[in-house]
């Protein structure tokens, strides 16, 4: 890939890209998974080649399949989605590393409460029109307020398992 390729602004392609959850519950004997339905997004690549950004999940469409779960989750033990509808991701800075590798540095924001969070996604696929990013991190739910463990059922970090394309911003 070279600089003119990145070069410029970029939006994520919410149809191409997914974002899933899964979390241990029942002291670590069943694995719970979900989607984020609603993803949106987009950056600017500088002719240094580092990129900037933000990505934007609505909580409220966090599916596990499960609707009295889904409701809890979006209610104010877990996500308070009336209160904070959105997490957020500030990418600082991205920089392609050897093998394709990129190294994110932003800042998380889940309930109101922002974090600084780092990660490696990797490079995918790469044209002058699109770019796929792959990724796999933990977080610690903690952290940002989602505390609500009854009986200790909870235990443990949640993973997210991102693929997120991004194509060539249109100006109008």
């Amino acid at each position: 890939m070279t600089v003119a390729v990145e070069t410029g602004l970029w939006q994520l392609d919410t149809v191409a890209s997914t974002v899933a959850l899964k979390h241990k519950t029942m002291w670590g004997l069943v694995t719970v998974k979900g989607a984020i339905a609603a993803v949106s997004g987009g950056g600017e690549v500088g002719p240094e080649g580092s990129a900037t950004g933000t990505l934007t999940l609505d909580a409220a469409s966090l599916d596990t399949k499960n609707a009295k779960r889904d409701e809890h989750l979006r209610g104010a033990d877990f996500f308070d989605v009336a209160n904070h509808p959105e997490i957020t991701y500030a990418v600082r800075s991205a920089e392609l590393g050897d093998g394709g590798t990129v190294q994110v540095s932003g800042q998380l924001t889940v309930r109101g409460i922002s974090r600084p969070h780092s990660l490696t996604a990797k490079l995918t696929g790469a044209s002058a029109d699109a770019v796929t990013l792959d990724t796999e991190f933990t977080v610690d739910r903690g952290e940002f307020g989602l505390g609500w463990n009854q009986l200790g059922m909870i235990r443990g970090l949640t993973t997210v398992n991102a693929t997120l394309r991004f194509t060539r911003a249109t100006t109008a």
